[in-house]
């Protein structure tokens, strides 16, 4: 009877403790427990021991100026200690954009209500139309083997075309001359164009992303709103922005390019003015800028403006022509033909009200663009990686079915089918992570962390999916001229992982990093209480905290013993990936707490730890789009193998980051707890079984809805386009098989001998009355098609010479 009591008391506690209750409802309770337990249980010894626990507990949660005295302050004086060195320009990074679904997954507490609730993003009609008639005919002006290995440009007509039809203008509002597009729509845009070709796409979304445009119209002044974007919504003004220098990439607080403030002459008259000298590089668009977007460290010596001398990060806006500005040479990224090029500039004077948003937005500029940054990140690279996945899953999959090898077709090997199936499945995480995404934007959200798990995943996924895609094209895919449709694509996956912060850098320090303050509840409002030496203000955040943590702990454990199996989900066949998704989001809440604890400001030089620990919270992301996106299309069952196949490789990719956390935690004993926490039984997470690859990789090839819907932004064009060309021979294989089918029969059956050459197979079959006239007409045009549809270019000698 006495373990009885035991128990129930226990089970109170733990109760109380996972829900999170709030200290005077804990201690009521459990007061309330105890002394039914002290009546009832006649066990002295047991009774004063849980009301001695009980009591030191009450009055830490309780009783403020006990606490204060004896744990607040003196871990508030090492906390301060602790706390890492942060610069202006971490602080701007940190504390810019917004916490938004990411932060729901750091708590360990996802909401999935409140994740199916996320409006679904949509195109408007104007936009469809655009869709479908403008971006259409672009793509069918393109010839990529031409641009990139001809002319190295884009041909006059097509950089008209992207003017005259606003191109340049997609997200500047319609009342400044733009299209006035979604978020959404612009990442539809870019996507298309990528399928077609990777340097019109690059030239196509640069003005749209982080850029003049962008910064214009969010900080800049009236007049300078109603005099450049108008110019720059109709391709009157083609902008680049300056950013990158030999020594400031990812550090821009490295950047040497300086300006002064000073007093020169402008148009004949003395005025207050800027003299700048920078050497940028890497700069898209510069050789084709008419306007270019310069970011620079300001100084005021001379106190013109003010008593400060070192200003900080401005941005300004000047005219390529202006005096001094070196411009127009050209950069060659990876061989492909979109404009890239260095800007220099030395001592040149600029009026002050050239910098963007005028004399108030001085000094302003790193905050400008970590709050603008997220555009780029979250809608134009996933754009790019999202536009593979759909160029390859289309063509891959007609291109196994197509080709053969022993007779059968190469998509029939198991060893084949493991790549297709990468790909497929990469492919639906590629596409439901690019729709939530930008659809973030469109809510007005700048999901900073969730920009970056975007950018960073959709372009390793994307690197991943064109390996595959090679790896199964093979000859077809590595012999370059117009029949290819892969090669420039796979030679351009480093610009994706390169641009907008490089991969390492983002997997490194800012997911985690910038994730672990942002998104953790109580951690930045910790951070400015200590900086603020507001020691009551953290001692209520540090008594949340602890409950906080606590609670997650016993989370976590619980879920690990129970499996997750009575956490309560949404009804659905994928209840399972639900409650596990929530059991791993309660496990990186715990375990980023407990790192935070344990290393305090060295977390921040342990790159690989806290990278781990980014990887669990991108894990966590990218499941949950694949969640959300099944969801909006209302859930239909032919997707589940795909959902089941994302879900299961994010789920062992969670498990795998932990593990690799644990095993290189500093301290042992710890990392041992919190595995045997999270994972008491074991590892419960297996990679998508071959069966499962099986079933993507045979749907992959059929022609289908879902095939249909997952690339429907994939260009096709005509037969003799290089992906028309392997459509139009997939598309005559549905009525081709069943006669085929008809004639290994026969021969089987000994009817008929087999011929090596298929078109003598097919007269020899319409000869014997196997088939018909018209199903021998059938035959013919598919096998036609099909060798066509395998052939590769090749050119005269004299082509290499000119």
């Amino acid at each position: 009877m006495l373990a009885i009591e035991i128990i129930i008391v226990i089970a109170i506690a733990w109760t109380l403790m996972f829900k999170q209750v709030k200290p005077v409802t804990w201690t009521i309770t459990m007061a309330i427990v105890l002394a039914l337990f002290t009546v009832f249980a006649c066990a002295p010894i047991l009774s004063t021991i849980f009301w001695l626990i009980f009591v030191i507990l009450a009055l830490f949660a309780n009783v403020k100026f006990i606490r204060m005295a004896l744990f607040t302050k003196p871990f508030f004086n090492r906390f301060q200690k602790i706390l890492p060195p942060m610069s202006s320009t971490e602080r701007d990074a940190i504390e810019s954009g917004d916490v938004w679904w990411e932060g729901d997954l750091f708590a360990g507490r996802p909401n999935w209500k409140k994740l199916h609730a996320i409006p679904q993003p949509k195109l408007t009609a104007e936009e469809q139309a655009f869709l479908d008639h403008e971006v259409e005919t672009l793509c069918s002006m393109i010839n990529d083997w031409e641009i990139v290995h001809e002319h190295k440009d884009m041909p006059a007509e097509v950089w008209q075309y992207l003017k005259d039809n606003r191109f340049f203008g997609m997200v500047i509002a319609k009342e400044y001359g733009g299209r006035g597009f979604s978020a959404f729509m612009h990442s539809c845009v870019v996507a298309k164009i990528a399928t077609r070709s990777l340097s019109v796409a690059v030239n196509t979304m640069v003005p749209n992303s982080l850029g003049p445009g962008e910064l214009l119209f969010h900080y800049g002044t009236e007049a300078q709103k109603n005099y450049y974007l108008p110019r720059l919504a109709k391709g009157e003004e083609v902008p680049c922005f300056a950013l990158t220098g030999i020594d400031a990439g990812s550090d821009a607080g490295a950047m040497t390019d300086i300006g002064v403030v000073c007093k020169g002459e402008y148009q004949g008259q003395e005025v207050l003015g800027i003299r700048l000298s920078w050497n940028k590089r890497y700069i898209t668009l510069a050789p084709v800028a008419t306007v270019l977007g310069l970011a620079f460290k300001l100084f005021d010596p001379d106190s013109l403006l003010g008593d400060k001398k070192e200003i900080g990060i401005t941005v300004c806006l000047l005219p390529a022509n202006h005096p001094g500005v070196e411009i127009g040479r050209r950069h060659y990224p990876v061989g492909m033909a979109f404009m890239n090029g260095p800007i220099k500039g030395d001592n040149v004077f600029v009026p002050l009200d050239w910098v963007i948003g005028g004399p108030k937005m001085i000094g302003q500029g790193w905050r400008m663009l970590m709050e603008c940054l997220s555009i780029g990140r979250g809608i134009s690279l996933p754009a790019l990686g999202a536009g593979g996945g759909m160029l390859n899953y289309r063509t891959v999959g007609a291109y196994a079915k197509l080709r053969k090898q022993f007779k059968v077709s190469i998509g029939e090997f198991e060893g084949i089918e493991a790549p297709l199936a990468r790909i497929a499945g990469y492919t639906y995480i590629l596409e439901a992570c690019r729709r939530m995404t930008a659809g973030a934007v469109d809510l007005k959200v700048k999901p900073a962390v969730a920009s970056a798990i975007a950018k960073y995943h959709s372009s390793e996924l994307n690197r991943q999916v064109f390996d595959d895609s090679m790896d199964i094209h093979a000859g077809r895919a590595i012999q370059l001229g117009p029949r290819n449709y892969v090669g420039h694509g796979y030679i351009a996956v480093p610009v994706g992982i390169t641009v907008e912060g490089a991969n390492i850098l983002t997997r490194n320090l800012i997911i985690f990093g910038q994730g672990a303050i942002r998104c953790h509840p109580f951690v930045l409002k910790e951070m400015q209480a200590a900086a603020s030496h507001d020691a009551e203000q953290f001692d209520q955040l540090l008594k949340s905290h602890i409950g906080f943590a606590m609670s997650n702990v016993v989370r976590t454990l619980s879920f690990g013993l129970t499996g997750a199996k009575f956490i309560h989900t949404p009804i659905s066949p994928l209840a399972y990936y639900y409650k596990q998704l929530t059991r791993m989001s309660s496990a990186l809440a715990m375990s980023a707490d407990f790192a935070m604890l344990i290393l305090g400001g060295a977390l921040k030089r342990k790159e690989s730890l806290s990278a781990r620990l980014g990887d669990v919270l991108s894990g966590l992301y990218l499941a949950s789009t694949v969640l959300k996106y099944h969801a909006d299309q209302n859930s239909p069952m032919e997707d589940l193998p795909y959902v089941r196949w994302a879900l299961e490789k994010c789920l062992w990719d969670i498990q795998t980051a932990l593990v690799e956390f644990f095993h290189n935690f500093s301290h042992r004993a710890m990392s041992h707890i919190l595995q045997r926490v999270i994972f008491p039984f074991g590892l419960p997470y297996k990679k998508p079984s071959d069966q499962l690859s099986h079933q993507l990789a045979q749907h992959m090839m059929k022609d289908s809805a879902l095939r249909d819907r997952l690339t429907y932004l994939c260009y096709i064009g005509d037969d003799k386009q290089s992906v028309g060309r392997m459509e139009a021979a997939f598309k005559k294989l549905a009525a081709a098989e069943p006669i085929e089918q008809k004639i290994k029969m026969a021969i089987h059956a000994k009817q008929l001998s087999r011929e090596t050459d298929f078109i003598k197979q097919i007269d020899k079959a319409l000869a014997a009355n196997i088939i018909n006239q018209q199903e021998a007409s059938i035959l013919r045009e598919f096998e036609t098609a099909r060798i066509d549809s395998l052939l590769v270019d090749d050119f005269a000698p004299e082509y290499f010479k000119k």
